[in-house]
């Protein structure tokens, strides 16, 4: 699957979730699968936790996460 294709995977709908980027077809916060992806949490535990999720959209999260940082910087102290 193409970086494109994964990034098809995700929807920005200002009706869902206030807006902020889920997973399409679901309420699933990017951030949240990124957030658990940094806790040290595997993609098999997160699909454990979420088998309505395929891998394809943990792989669309980090994409995601990849294609914020070439937008902007965030100051880490």
């Amino acid at each position: 699957m193409t970086h494109e294709e994964l990034l098809e995977r995700i929807s920005i709908d200002p009706d869902i979730c206030g807006g902020k980027p889920c997973i399409r077809g679901h309420r699933i916060w990017v951030s949240l699968i990124l957030d658990f992806l940094a806790s040290g949490m595997s993609a098999e535990e997160i699909l454990r936790e979420y088998p309505q999720l395929a891998i394809e959209d943990i792989r669309a999260c980090v994409a995601y996460g990849s294609e914020m940082t070439r937008e902007r910087t965030v100051h880490v102290a």
